[in-house]
């Protein structure tokens, strides 16, 4: 295996009482630090409500999503899951991109093929 260079963090429980939301931001945060390229997948339903703008509830993840994108960490959004949900892109935290699914399923291909770091929360 060679160095790691690039972490593709991925999301799918969107749930207050979970630790899941909070581990995303921190593990971005620290692999960014680093100097990695870090791409955070917003993946089902539940992983997408993440990336929408004014959420209410404790913590409050906007502030720190934003923080993370002017850090460089990468958000893409799930077309599938969004559409079921009925979430549009301009609803969601500026800097967040709608991606088809069959374009994420590529990018989970292209990080293996590189032996690059894939985390599921």
């Amino acid at each position: 295996m060679g160095k790691i260079n690039k972490v593709l963090l991925v999301l799918k429980n969107m749930v207050y009482e979970s630790t899941a939301p909070q581990e995303i931001i921190r593990f971005a945060r620290y692999y960014r630090k680093m100097g990695l390229e870090v791409v955070v997948v917003l993946f089902g339903p539940m992983g997408v409500i993440f990336g929408k703008n004014n959420k209410y509830g404790s913590p409050a993840y906007d502030e720190k999503i934003i923080e993370c994108i002017e850090m460089g960490v990468q958000f893409k959004c799930c077309d599938l899951a969004a559409s079921m949900i009925g979430l549009k892109e301009e609803e969601l935290i500026p800097g967040i991109k709608i991606v088809p699914s069959h374009e994420l399923a590529d990018l989970f291909l292209k990080y293996r093929e590189e032996d690059q770091l894939i985390l599921t929360l």
